[in-house]
């Protein structure tokens, strides 16, 4: 699956030690913090939040659940919606540092915070800081988890996403590699988690036009999502959306056409008509129908994606900008040069804005 970006930040944080060993008082108090900055995050209230949330992995001894480091991390996705870097960073910090205080420096928990630290920097386009993170986190867990831990196949993931994303390719491929051959001697090679590591490189070479290995590498991520999870499983639409755009790289429009709809089909019936995901499969199949030149089908399945990803993610996110230079593409295919000069010059607008 990844491309798992900002769910992915929610995915990282999941921590190999809970809080079991902690007192059921503290516990209670951690979850009470959690939940009152929570109510501070939808009221605004950002600083008021932090102070809960850090209150909360304090109660949890540092090593808390899910809820309090995935609250950590989109509170710091907050921060830099609203423009403000400089505390996401301190917020990271003081969580790293309480970490650190109570479990020590190479602690697997302050690993994975510093793996969700770099995925947010990856997102949005600090890829100096990231290596340097993803590095820190995979220095701790090589350490004190040892070289063939499946936490050191994710983050080897990871790093060779960001990689990939530079057009470091041979690095990438060769973390891929190293990912792999963890997984498959740790878990098995038909191991759910496979299936992420087997997608990313199928991507990379789709980049590198190798596409015969990367359809290879579609199929069996496929294959192995569709055996753990059913034939409807939202993560099985992934696998169909990417295979259906390697179709259209190559060609074929009718096998593609196939696999976007039932990826449609399914996201529609399992996460609703107005998700983000579903906006994607829209937006691939309206690229491909502008492939062969169905305009008047492609333009309204563009109006549509571009309506959800407005109403669910905002004006302003990356995703947005994907579909008005896809439906700019089809508005000058279509010679209406003007309005296509404006959606691209939008999508211009905010991709400028992403950055720190």
């Amino acid at each position: 699956m990844r491309d798992k970006r900002f769910p992915a930040i929610l995915g990282a944080c999941v921590l190999l030690f809970m809080v079991s060993e902690v007192p059921a008082q503290n516990v209670l108090l951690s979850e009470w913090h959690v939940d009152s900055g929570k109510r501070a995050v939808k009221e605004r209230n950002f600083g008021e939040a932090e102070q809960h949330y850090v209150a909360a992995l304090k109660e949890a001894a540092g090593a808390p659940g899910t809820r309090v480091t995935a609250s950590i991390a989109s509170l710091a996705e907050l921060y830099l919606a609203e423009r403000k870097p400089q505390a996401s960073e301190r917020l990271f910090r003081q969580a790293l540092a309480v970490q650190e205080r109570m479990l020590g420096r190479e602690h697997p928990a302050v690993a994975e915070t510093l793996k969700s630290w770099a995925t947010l920097n990856a997102d949005h386009g600090q890829d100096e800081a990231a290596e340097r993170l993803y590095r820190q986190a995979l220095a701790i867990q090589e350490k004190t988890l040892g070289l063939e831990h499946p936490d050191v196949a994710d983050t080897l993931n990871n790093l060779a996403l960001l990689y990939k994303n530079q057009r470091k390719y041979d690095m990438a491929e060769r973390l891929y590699a190293r990912a792999i051959a963890i997984q498959e001697k740790a878990l098995g090679p038909e191991h759910l988690d496979m299936a992420d590591t087997l997608n990313n490189l199928a991507v990379l070479y789709k980049t590198q036009k190798r596409y015969a290995e990367a359809e290879d590498l579609y199929k069996r991520a496929l294959a192995i999502r569709e055996k753990h999870l059913g034939p409807e499983h939202p993560d099985v639409a992934v696998s169909l959306n990417n295979l259906a755009n390697l179709y259209t790289v190559l060609g074929w429009y009718k096998e593609a056409e196939g696999l976007h709809v039932r990826a449609l089909v399914i996201r529609e019936k399992r996460l609703g008509p107005e998700h983000p995901d579903v906006a994607t499969s829209l937006n691939n199949l309206a690229v491909l129908y502008n492939h062969q030149g169905k305009h008047a089908e492609a333009e309204s399945l563009f109006k549509h994606a571009l309506a959800i990803r407005e109403k669910s993610l905002g004006p302003e996110h990356p995703k947005v900008a994907d579909t008005l230079e896809n439906y700019a593409a089809l508005l000058w295919a279509m010679e209406r040069s003007e309005e296509a000069e404006q959606l691209a010059e939008r999508a211009k607008t905010i991709r400028s804005k992403r950055r720190f």
